[in-house]
């Protein structure tokens, strides 16, 4: 075997822009799913999303916050949020982490979850 044959990835091949654009939406659509349970309102609306990334094997990597670092379900929501995402059979896995920096405010949600509170 020579170098350059070395040097070639192994598994899958990459993602398409197309397969990647269905996979996004595939995954705002599962993040909706997901609800703050003391907030009528999902968690993608809300902003809690604070980064998504899927790899060429369809790893999901999500960074995500609570609208509280004392939320009484800080514990139990990323795993919610891991098994929705997992639901798509085009995913792999799903891997989710707390973060808290920086910390959410109201200005991250979505103008549908400020209207769904009425706070306009």
């Amino acid at each position: 075997m020579d170098d350059a044959t070395a040097l070639e990835p192994t598994g899958s091949q990459p993602l398409s822009q197309a397969e990647l654009d269905v996979l996004t939406d595939k995954l705002i659509e599962k993040l909706k799913t997901v609800y703050d349970p003391e907030i009528p309102v999902d968690i993608y609306e809300l902003g809690l999303i604070y980064k998504v990334d899927v790899s060429d094997d369809r790893d999901v990597a999500i960074d995500m916050t609570l609208t509280a670092p004392g939320c009484p379900v800080a514990g139990e929501m990323p795993g919610w949020v891991e098994d929705a995402v997992t639901e798509i059979p085009e995913i792999r896995s799903c891997k989710v982490d707390l973060v808290f920096d920086p910390p959410w405010d109201p200005s991250r949600m979505s103008d549908e979850a400020k209207l769904a509170l009425n706070m306009f």
